[in-house]
């Protein structure tokens, strides 16, 4: 039977046009700017009366961010960084109570941030470039330089009362969903780029390592077999000087190495531990057979404990039946939990009892 023949679809061109100008005349806004002082006090006026001239409507989320990520826009106000635009919207006359009144349509956190700040709300913690203003709030400044901060510009971008709230949401969610969050080794490639980061590159990308620790296709395109290979040379050369913060002590041993770092050493132990672990690991460095990625402890733990294992032991023979045997015990699952990452004590546990097995084999 033939089968029936797909409706042709027609391309109009002035129909389509048509439909870009008219959307395009709903968004109708003007770009101002305004000093730090007069936007949270547009802010701030009638704040529980629920008058204030520029308000945070109900779509919007709660104040989240952290006194850390507060502190670091602060920071950027003070350094005079460049600050993204805030979206406003004016409220039809036919939803406001008194003219003039405007919606935030995106950047609360941050004029929420700049009210606590100012009103002595927010003390500063975390601060790594001015790390001498940790502790102090704002009236602990000079007085010059809270007259300097509060008439900082900050740029703002108001829509008209001719937007309407499907508009409105519309601009808040594309914002939002356009501002994917960078993660962390994502960031790291923008601010610490030279000869060890393309080294990081370069292991990540064999072939080899590309069998023996599949990574999806997703997380792949956000650095995350550079973040597994970050990980094994930092813990492998410094596991024992870790506390906490993960964040923090990859971005300080990736610092160290920027430039000088030992490339044949690395490399050398880089390439047997995958060796090793290709000709001995039952899946690898995955957890099962049908696993399609590999969790970043299990990692850890492994390649880790297997280069230890190595430096002690050069000709270090695995078996693959005894490997077996430990690496699907319930103590090993109980090492690379998740919720172990952040733990010094469980960090140096997990490495060590891969490494004290290998020997012991």
């Amino acid at each position: 039977m033939a089968r029936a023949a797909k409706p042709e679809v027609v391309l109009n061109s002035v129909e389509a046009e048509g439909q870009v100008r008219a959307l395009k005349s709903d968004v109708d806004y003007q770009t101002k700017e305004f000093t730090v002082e007069v936007l949270v006090q547009k802010y701030s006026d009638g704040l529980e009366e629920d008058e204030n001239e520029i308000y945070v409507p109900t779509y919007q989320r709660e104040f989240v961010w952290s006194k850390a990520r507060q502190s670091k826009f602060i920071e950027s106000v003070i350094l005079e960084l460049p600050i993204p635009y805030i979206f406003i919207a004016t409220l039809p006359k036919s939803i406001q109570d008194d003219e003039g009144r405007a919606e935030i349509v995106d950047g609360s956190q941050r004029i929420r941030t700049l009210h606590a700040f100012l009103s002595d709300h927010l003390r500063l913690s975390h601060l790594e470039k001015l790390d001498k203003l940790n502790g102090f709030c704002f009236s602990d400044l000079e007085i010059s330089r809270q007259r300097k901060i509060k008439r900082q510009g900050i740029r703002v971008i108001e829509l008209s009362d001719r937007a309407t709230e499907e508009i409105r949401r519309d601009i808040f969610e594309r914002i939002n969903t356009g501002s994917d969050e960078l993660k962390d080794m994502e960031k790291r490639k923008g601010i610490y780029t030279g000869p060890f980061y393309d080294f990081i590159r370069e292991c990540a990308a064999t072939e080899e390592f590309r069998k023996v620790c599949p990574i999806s296709h997703v997380k792949q395109r956000r650095e995350e077999a550079e973040e597994l290979v970050l990980r094994y040379f930092a813990y492998c050369d410094s596991y024992l000087t870790f506390r906490h913060d993960v964040r923090k002590f990859l971005d300080g041993y990736l610092k160290s190495h920027q430039h000088d770092f030992p490339r044949e050493r690395m490399l050398q132990e880089f390439q047997s531990m995958v060796n090793f672990a290709t000709a001995n690991l039952p899946y690898g460095f995955r957890k099962s057979p049908i696993s399609s990625s590999v969790a970043r402890v299990r990692f850890e733990a492994l390649a880790c404990g297997i280069t230890l294992a190595q430096r002690l032991s050069p000709n270090l023979i695995g078996s693959k039946k005894k490997i077996e045997d430990w690496i699907t015990s319930k103590e090993f699952s109980n090492h690379v939990v998740s919720d172990a990452s952040n733990s010094q004590p469980k960090l140096k546990g997990r490495i060590e009892f891969v490494r004290n097995k290998l020997l012991e084999a």
